[in-house]
């Protein structure tokens, strides 16, 4: 009569300490831990590896992605580039239709200078692993000439890349061809205004309808509206130190923040018409409310608390055994 009882205890245990779904779906706060990855400069959440985020350095790091775990913050894969040459200013990750990965080395560090920069494009690897993957590469080249700018996203829906360009007044967001050509240039051309912010990362929700350009310290969101896009409101971003990430998670629910720096963080907030609450809103800051005073989070405290309560339930069902012998 005890397997019955030691059967009952295992699946109530295991149930008390499963890892919660939200875990799973990549949408609770974590920090990326390779020492590799100190200038995280760009985020996008994988469609095919739920909780998988892609991420890479800026500068002339390489052509390196990294795939990060949230559910640990540790590398999972890392990617090489083939067929692109030598990036010189990579500042932004966007996944497309068809679980295509762009790749927008876009940032001019000269102040806008360069005559062209350039996208890549290759598939999202089905399997995790380190692997070399030839990228398609394409020339890009602004109608009204050369600017600095660190925001690309790619239309779920149409495939059509845009850009938003980095200037302290405000940029504009910028519409590429309908197709890219990896012959000769693709010329973008400004389509709307993004004034009031120096936008470091943009990013589109996964159903196409709504736009979230961020700087150093806010965000604004904008309904897509076509391109034609429509301000809706103001959004605060969690302090991490130098923001330069954004991107929705794979389900739209929430918008997930980054900054670049060794162990770098990354913090959710309710994205904007999700219905959520949104525990995090405001400074977005970190306290010792989210985990508790004991240092446990508060899945882990839910855990062991029914853990706790299963372990006493047990016992007293043996005792009561034991007393009608």
């Amino acid at each position: 009569m005890r397997r019955p009882f030691a059967l009952l205890a295992a699946a109530l245990l295991t149930g008390a300490l499963a890892v919660p779904a939200s875990a799973a779906d990549g949408d609770e706060k974590f920090t990326i831990k390779d020492p590799r990855i100190t200038e995280s400069s760009g985020l996008a959440a994988s469609r095919q590896h739920p909780g998988i985020y892609w991420t890479h350095n800026d500068s002339d790091d390489g052509a390196y992605l990294y795939a990060v775990d949230s559910a640990t913050g540790e590398t999972v894969a890392t990617i090489t580039m083939s067929g692109v040459g030598s990036p010189r200013d990579v500042e932004a990750i966007s996944i497309g239709p068809d679980d295509q990965i762009y790749v927008g080395d876009i940032g001019d560090n000269l102040g806008g200078t360069w005559p062209y920069v350039w996208i890549y494009r290759l598939p999202e690897p089905k399997k995790l692993r380190d692997e070399t993957i030839k990228a398609t590469q394409y020339v890009v080249k602004y109608s009204d000439g050369a600017r600095d700018a660190e925001s690309l996203v790619v239309h779920p829906k149409t495939g059509r890349v845009y850009i938003v360009d980095k200037n302290d007044k405000g940029g504009h967001l910028y519409e590429g061809p309908a197709q890219l050509s990896p012959s000769g240039a693709n010329v973008f051309r400004p389509i709307a205004a993004v004034p009031d912010l120096e936008a470091t990362d943009a990013a589109l929700s996964p159903d196409g309808e709504h736009l979230v350009v961020r700087s150093y310290f806010g965000a604004i969101a904008y309904d897509w509206n076509g391109g034609k896009i429509k301000k809706k409101e103001r959004l605060g971003v969690p302090f991490l130190g130098q923001g330069e990430s954004v991107t929705y998670t794979a389900d739209g629910k929430k918008l997930m923040y980054g900054a670049e720096g060794a162990d770098s963080p990354v913090e959710p907030q309710d994205a904007p018409g999700s219905g959520g609450s949104d525990s995090s809103s405001g400074s977005g800051s970190s306290t010792a409310s989210e985990g508790g005073g004991d240092g446990l989070s508060g899945n882990l405290k839910t855990g062991a608390i029914a853990a706790g309560a299963v372990l006493v339930a047990v016992l007293a069902l043996r005792g009561l055994r034991r007393r009608r012998r």
